[in-house]
């Protein structure tokens, strides 16, 4: 058993060269970064009783960032602080991400592995940000971070719900006429609904502490947090 869909990784290798292009083909997602840092940071801070103020708030936490791609995620995580570990089961993700933190004088550990071939363990805080709709088994890949994560400790998982609006504005929307992602980035029938997810995760005693959407203004051309779970939505659970 494997959660790698080996079409999933071709098509974000053939990417992998403009993770770092604010204008290139993963645009949506540095527009998405500083609303999804600061819900992960003011959560993070919540739960382990930080001072989120302070100038690296993150220091001696350990997280994984699943699926980190380029490095996105892992960069300002680890500029706040965190000992941070990104997981990829693309070789040239990684190697673009480990060239781009050298650049940058960051120390990451960038790994090419799946969670469920990967053995370091007794993470504070895992990360899933857009890759569970990618992924081959969806329940393999949610017991593995199980494995990988300490008791009392976080995992958010952020991806797409599964309805007729996402369908409009994830896919037609955004690959179709927007043209933000390239047509197939994503496949409908993948997206997961937040009360699927929280059963999953149910199941594996991992418990409910949030469940956040996050909406785009198009006026603003901002991201940001709210109800609406329609279409992007990000998941905090804790492991019990």
């Amino acid at each position: 058993m494997t959660t790698i869909n080996k079409e999933e990784i071709h098509k974000f290798s053939k990417m992998a060269d403009e993770w770092w292009d604010v204008n290139g083909k993963f645009k949506p997602l540095h527009m998405f970064n500083p609303i999804r840092i600061d819900y992960i940071l003011e959560m993070i801070s919540k739960h382990f009783n930080l001072n989120k103020e302070e100038k690296a708030p993150l220091k001696n936490l350990k997280i994984l960032d699943i699926g980190c791609g380029g490095g996105l995620i892992s960069e300002p995580l680890s500029r706040l602080g965190a000992n941070v570990t990104g997981l990829d089961a693309s070789e040239k993700n990684i190697k673009i991400a480990s060239l781009h933190a050298k650049k940058n004088n960051l120390k990451i550990n960038y790994v090419n592995s799946s969670p469920e071939n990967f053995d370091e363990k007794n993470f504070d805080i895992i990360l899933n940000l857009e890759v569970v709709e990618h992924v081959e088994n969806v329940d393999l890949f949610l017991r593995s971070c199980h494995r990988l994560l300490k008791s009392d400790c976080l995992m958010f998982t952020a991806t797409l719900n599964r309805t007729f609006t996402s369908y409009i504005k994830a896919i037609v929307g955004a690959e179709y006429i927007l043209r933000w992602l390239p047509v197939g980035t994503h496949d409908w029938n993948k997206f997961i609904k937040p009360e699927e997810l929280e059963e999953k995760l149910k199941i594996l005693n991992f418990s409910t502490l949030d469940i956040s959407g996050m909406t785009f203004n198009p006026l603003k051309s901002k991201w940001r947090r709210s109800s609406d779970l329609s279409v992007n939505y990000i998941f905090l659970s804790k492991k019990t």
